[in-house]
């Protein structure tokens, strides 16, 4: 990975984790624990967390960011982002429809929702941030 990628991952994880952890954290923690009830874990596995946004932004930097940048449009990368993003969480969550009891429909539509608005958001962040530095 060159330093170019590098700054590009980093601004991508960067912004991915801040708004995350807004979203998780602060503005949707009630629902996620009401909807989840006892599915969800008292306790985060900050290590798995730290595996999903550590790799995360390499799939939006391949698949979002880089052919974003290759177009010279960082409205391309946002939506690639926002498309990769809504067909990760879109997996996660029907998946979980598929297979978990009980699992919450209106928490996976929100979901999906959201994954793709965080995609796409820290898509264009990574293709701002990659523009930057190749201008440099």
């Amino acid at each position: 990975m060159s330093t170019k990628h590098l700054v590009a991952w980093a601004a991508t994880f960067i912004v991915l984790l801040v708004i995350d952890m807004l979203w998780l954290g602060v503005v949707a923690k009630n629902m996620y624990q009401q909807a989840m009830g006892d599915l969800m874990s008292p306790e985060p596995r900050l290590a798995f967390a730290a595996v999903f946004y550590l790799l995360y932004p390499v799939g939006l930097l391949i698949f979002a960011i880089l052919p974003g940048i290759e177009a010279q449009s960082i409205t391309r990368a946002a939506v690639l982002g926002g498309l990769f993003g809504l067909f990760c969480y879109a997996t996660y969550d029907l998946t979980n429809l598929a297979v978990i009891r009980n699992w919450p429909l209106a928490l996976s539509f929100i979901d999906i929702a959201w994954g793709t608005l965080v995609s796409g958001v820290a898509a264009a962040a990574g293709a701002m941030a990659l523009r930057w530095f190749a201008g440099r």
